[in-house]
């Protein structure tokens, strides 16, 4: 049972073989080439000037709320047009199909 895995695999690594490594040191400008390295700095430092929680218990309120006044707008937009009737008229008609 294990010998018919044997072939199907090796068939697969030497096709992969076959595969050119792409050229990455032409990918890279020489200014990136060049930079030196950053410095490894503590993740303490890093994250000293992060609020300790970004997310409040009134986020979701405010959010839900949020939505309401969004979905209160979707509905008002719907209801009228957003372009009045002169402008509406004029975009039409100011507009002419291209013959061919």
């Amino acid at each position: 049972m294990r010998q018919t895995y044997i072939l199907p695999l090796a068939v697969l690594v030497a096709l992969g073989a076959c595969n050119e490594f792409p050229e990455l040191d032409e990918s890279v400008d020489s200014a990136a080439r060049d930079a030196v390295y950053p410095d490894l700095v503590p993740i303490e430092t890093i994250t000293a000037g992060v609020a300790e929680t970004q997310i409040k218990p009134e986020t979701e309120e405010d959010l839900e709320e949020r939505v309401d006044r969004l979905k209160a707008r979707a509905k008002r937009l719907k209801r009228g047009s957003v372009v009045d009737k002169a402008t509406q008229r004029r975009m039409e008609s100011g507009i002419e199909p291209v013959s061919e």
